[in-house]
C-alpha cells in the first residue's frame, strides 16, 4: 500500500459556512469531550490488560492483517518545558538518558517483532515526542535502524517526524533525509513575541524558515506546520499576523489545535493566569478567522484540526474513503495495524488498544524484565467495534451511511440506534447534521467543526465517565 501522490489534485466538497451563523451556534456546544483518537477512549481501558494479552493480540493480528504495519516511536526528551504542553516528556540535557533509551527501545522493538509470526513491512513510520530531534544524528540513525531492521520499509512508505526548529540542525536534517524521512512537521504554535514569552517557547520566524527550506532542499515531500489557538494573550489581530507569516512558508499541511487547558494534570500550565487566556468569544473568533484564512488560501478542511493542499495524500484519502484517524491525528491508511514503541506509546490493533508505561524509568524496567512495557489496554467488544466504526466514519468521511453499517455488521441501523438518533435532534435543528429516514447521517460544514459533539452521542462509555469528579477531557471548542 503506497502513499505516493496521485497524478492530480483531489476534489472535495466546498467548506461553505455562514461564519456569523457559526459564531451564534457553536457556543451552545462548548462542552468537555473526547477527541476520539480511539474508541473506547483511554479512560475506559483496563489496567489488568498485560503482556500476555498484548502477545495474544499480536498473534491474532498476524493471522488476519495485510503484510504491512504502521510504526510509531515516542521520543520523550525535550531541552526545555513549553508551558502549554501536556504531552509525555522528560526535560533533560543529560546525554546518558537518550543513550539508555535507545538501548531499551531496541529491546522493545525486537520483543514485539519476535511475537509476530508473519513478516510485515512498514508502510508508515512516524516519530513524535517530546522532541525527536533531541537525538543526535548518530542516535537518529540508531533508532531508525532498530525499527527498519525489524520491520523493513515498504516501497513508497511514508516516513515522518515531528521536529522543534529551535533545536534542529542542518546535520540532523541531512541525516533524516539520508535515512528516508520524507515528511516533517514543525511546532510553531504562535509567532507573537508576547505569546511566546508566556508559553516559554521563544521561536523566531527565521528558525522555522530555516528548517522548512533545509527540508525542501533535501527533497522532503511535505513540510507541515502546527499552530495552537487559545493561548495566553492571543487576539484575533495578533493571530492573523501569525497566519500571514505561516502562509508565506506555504506548508503542505496545517494543523490548527485548540489549546487544552488541563492544569489539573499539566502543572506547568499554572504558570499563567486563566484571565490571560482569550475569553470564549475571542477564542471562537480566532478559530473561525483562521479557518477562513486557510480556506481562502486554497487549503482543504480535512477534518478536526487538519488542513491540506488539494493534491495532498490526506485529501486523496478522504475522497477515496481510506482516511483514518488515530493517535497521530489523520492519516492515509485505514486497516493497517499500528505498533507503538517508547514510553506512553499506544498500539492500535484491529481488536485491541495497548499502551506502554508513561514513566521513563518504569518503561525501562518493564522492557528489561519482559521485553514489553504494557501498562493497560482494551479488548474491543462487538459493540465497541460497531461504535468505533460509526465514530470513525463521522470523523473521517463526514457522514455515516446506514447501508454501509448494515452490510458490515447486520441489523437495522435506525432501529439499533433509535435513542442516539433521537438525541441528535437538537443538532438537526441547529443544522449541524442531516438525517435521512433510514438513519444515514451527513455532517454539514458546521457539523464537521463540531464532530466531537456529534460523535459523543454514540459513545456508550461517556455517561459513566461524566460522573467522575475528575475532569477527563478538554473543551470541544
Amino acid at each position: 500500500m503506497s502513499p505516493n501522490k496521485s497524478s492530480g489534485p483531489a476534489t472535495s466538497e466546498p467548506f461553505d459556512v455562514d461564519f456569523e451563523r457559526l459564531e451564534e451556534v457553536i457556543p451552545r456546544y462548548d462542552a468537555s469531550g473526547p477527541r476520539y483518537t480511539s474508541y473506547p477512549t483511554a479512560p475506559s481501558w483496563n489496567d489488568d490488560f498485560g503482556v500476555e494479552d498484548y502477545r495474544s493480540a499480536l498473534q491474532r493480528t498476524a493471522e488476519r492483517t495485510s503484510s504491512e504495519v504502521a510504526l510509531y516511536a515516542h521520543v520523550p526528551f525535550c531541552r526545555s518545558l513549553c508551558h502549554f504542553c501536556a504531552c509525555n516528556r522528560v526535560i533533560t540535557r543529560k546525554e546518558e538518558l537518550p543513550k539508555r533509551y535507545l538501548e531499551i527501545i531496541d529491546k522493545e522493538i525486537r520483543a514485539v517483532r519476535e511475537s509476530i509470526p508473519s513478516n510485515p513491512t512498514t508502510s508508515q513510520l512516524h516519530w513524535g515526542g517530546g522532541t525527536p530531534t533531541h537525538l543526535s544524528p548518530d542516535q537518529i540513525q540508531t533508532l531508525f535502524r532498530s525499527m527498519t531492521d525489524a520491520f523493513p520499509l515498504s516501497e513508497g512508505a511514508e516516513v515522518s517526524i515531528e521536529v522543534d526548529p529551535r533545536v534542529t540542525t542542518q546535520d540532523q536534517i541531512n541525516t533524516l533525509a539520508d535515512c528516508g524521512f520524507n515528511r516533517i512537521s514543525m511546532g510553531v504554535q504562535d509567532l507573537d513575541e508576547k505569546v511566546q514569552e508566556a508559553i516559554h517557547r521563544i521561536q523566531p520566524l527565521e528558525q522555522t524558515l530555516f528548517i522548512a527550506d533545509a527540508a525542501r532542499k533535501r527533497g522532503m515531500e511535505s513540510v507541515n506546520l502546527d499552530l495552537i489557538y487559545g493561548l495566553p494573550f492571543q487576539t484575533v489581530d495578533s493571530f492573523s499576523n501569525t497566519l500571514d507569516k505561516v502562509l508565506d512558508v506555504s506548508p503542505d499541511r496545517i494543523a490548527l489545535y485548540a489549546y487544552a487547558h488541563v492544569a489539573w494534570k499539566a502543572k506547568q500550565q499554572r504558570s499563567f493566569d486563566e484571565k490571560d487566556l482569550p475569553d470564549p468569544t475571542t477564542r471562537l473568533r480566532i478559530m473561525l478567522m483562521a479557518i477562513k484564512r486557510f480556506i481562502d488560501a486554497g487549503y482543504i478542511y480535512i477534518g478536526m484540526d487538519h488542513f491540506a493542499r488539494p493534491d495532498d495524500e490526506l485529501c486523496i484519502a478522504r475522497n477515496e474513503r481510506s482516511l483514518r484517524r488515530n493517535f497521530m491525528g489523520y492519516t492515509t491508511q485505514s486497516g493497517v495495524d499500528l505498533l507503538g514503541f517508547g514510553p506512553s506509546a499506544i498500539s492500535e490493533l484491529h481488536d485491541s488498544y495497548i499502551q506502554s508505561s508513561r514513566d521513563l524509568p518504569d518503561w525501562e524496567a518493564r522492557v528489561e524484565d519482559t521485553g514489553f512495557a504494557t501498562m493497560r489496554g482494551h479488548l474491543l467488544s462487538d459493540d465497541d467495534q460497531r461504535r468505533r466504526w460509526i465514530i470513525a466514519n463521522l470523523f473521517c468521511h463526514g457522514e455515516l451511511r446506514s447501508e454501509d453499517y448494515e452490510a458490515r455488521f447486520g441489523g437495522n441501523f435506525s432501529s439499533l440506534y433509535a435513542d442516539e438518533l433521537t438525541r441528535l435532534e437538537p443538532m438537526l435543528a441547529d443544522e449541524l447534521i442531516a438525517i435521512e429516514p433510514n438513519g444515514s447521517i451527513t455532517l454539514t460544514s458546521v457539523g464537521r467543526l463540531l464532530v466531537r459533539n456529534v460523535a459523543m452521542t454514540f459513545d456508550a462509555y461517556l455517561a459513566e465517565q461524566q460522573k467522575s469528579s475528575q475532569q477527563l477531557f478538554s473543551k470541544t471548542i
